[in-house]
């Protein structure tokens, strides 16, 4: 696993007020070397989401928060 990509994923929501998408917290991330799309975003989530610390909200877009 990226810990360090996930962890500046981590980062951008645990700032967010509210669920973010993939293509909002690429957006966000202050510098995004080795984070080059939204896809890659989704696939970092995914992992941790499987591990049950990101809660992965279904829709177009799907939407992404930290389970706190």
């Amino acid at each position: 696993m990226h810990t360090h990509e996930y962890e500046r994923i981590r980062g951008v929501l645990a700032d967010a007020e509210e669920p973010l998408t993939a293509r909002e917290i690429l957006a966000l991330l202050e510098e995004t070397e080795g984070i080059d799309s939204p896809h890659r975003v989704a696939t970092v989530l995914g992992r941790w989401a499987k591990r049950g610390e990101v809660d992965v909200i279904a829709g177009q877009p799907y939407r992404y928060e930290l389970n706190t």
